[in-house]
């Protein structure tokens, strides 16, 4: 597998902001075709149009809900429509909550985090997987959180969630490395973004995005199955 991403095509979910947005960037940056999502069509085309200046003809989105099967399939569906094939899929899309005890989470706020956060996850390598495993090649990001390991009180939906990610994954990595597709799961802790603080002792998403290249560009007979991106530093007053 050519570990180049010049002419590459990935899928980007929740690309319309923070990580997700920066990853879209960064990876058209890098020659890459880009194809993105993001559950408001005004803020899908916000970001078409601010990312269409680093590649006019290599980026192009459409409105979709991950928590939704037939929204990742037609996700899917569509990509492949615009650029010929697939060769990488980053699932991004995330939803947080307000961290309260369990008997004050709300059933529909359970079932929303649950439905994107791991469900939209499942969804997207289920449609993915087929094709990639067709063409002989692939790698599947799955982007996920520190929630998997340090469970915070408060956080059942979250905490559930992110754990259930990294179950998943480290299932599909048996399922499919025999195949020819790579996959890696990318824990993270706070990341500096626009609805979560530009905290100095947080994350940039730039060390996300760096991660992430790099194991792309790894030799193919190699595969980081898990990788931990923490801040050096502890938060204040932590």
């Amino acid at each position: 597998m050519n570990t180049e991403l010049k002419d590459k095509v990935a899928l980007v979910t929740g690309g319309t902001r923070g990580i997700g947005y920066g990853i879209a960037h960064a990876l058209l940056l890098e020659g890459a075709r880009v194809f993105i999502c993001g559950r408001q069509q005004d803020r899908l085309q916000l970001a078409l149009t601010s990312l269409s200046a680093s590649g006019r003809d290599s980026i192009d989105g459409i409105s979709a809900d991950v928590s939704r099967h037939q929204d990742c399939r037609k996700l899917v569906e569509a990509a492949v429509a615009r650029f010929g094939r697939l060769d990488i899929l980053v699932n991004n899309a995330g939803v947080g909550h307000v961290y309260k005890p369990i008997d004050q989470i709300s059933p529909e706020v359970w079932d929303t985090t649950i439905g994107t956060n791991l469900s939209g996850t499942f969804y997207c390598c289920r449609e993915v997987v087929p094709r990639m495993r067709k063409a002989g090649a692939g790698y599947i990001f799955n982007i996920s959180s520190t929630a998997s390991v340090v469970r915070f009180a408060g956080g059942s939906a979250y905490n559930a969630s992110k754990a259930g990610v990294a179950g998943l994954t480290e299932t599909l990595v048996k399922d499919v490395r025999y195949d020819g597709i790579r996959v890696s799961e990318i824990v993270i802790g706070s990341v500096a973004t626009e609805d979560r603080g530009h905290e100095g002792w947080k994350l940039a998403i730039e060390d996300v995005i760096r991660i992430l290249i790099d194991l792309y560009k790894l030799p193919p007979r190699a595969m980081v199955a898990r990788v931990e991106l923490l801040p050096s530093q502890a938060p204040p007053n932590r």
